[in-house]
């Protein structure tokens, strides 16, 4: 496994499409559905990381002060020595959710972006 992908809610959808885009080119992710946030099982995510060395982060929220943050924190708090590169977060562009579903679609997090972040921590071009 290359990377570990951490996300919950129905946004993980948009992890396991970016799982498929992926492994056609390669690429091995772990999935960590944390199916609750409190509690969340920090050791899940700190195993994996320990395992793959990589860390990205996906929600559907604003990036300040979200649930990926808290993450990113525990994650350099208890293996930090482990990361080979920066952790990538992805989430909702920081401005008011759209109404329009045009608008909507593009302020959402999508496959497309995991792809991308999956491939900025691998340092792959």
């Amino acid at each position: 496994t290359d990377v570990t992908v951490v996300s919950f809610g129905k946004i993980i959808k948009e992890a396991f499409i970016a799982a498929d885009i992926l492994q056609k080119e390669g690429i091995s992710i772990e999935i960590i559905d944390l199916r609750t946030i409190r509690p969340m099982d920090h050791q899940a995510i700190i195993t994996s990381v320990k395992k793959t060395n990589r860390l990205v982060i996906l929600e559907e929220s604003w990036p300040f002060g979200s649930i990926a943050s808290e993450i990113t924190y525990q994650v350099q708090e208890q293996a930090f020595d482990f990361l080979d590169a920066p952790i990538q977060r992805i989430t909702t562009a920081d401005t008011p959710a759209p109404y329009s579903p045009v608008l909507l679609e593009e302020w959402l997090p999508s496959a497309k972006d995991v792809v991308a972040a999956v491939k900025k921590v691998l340092y792959i071009k």
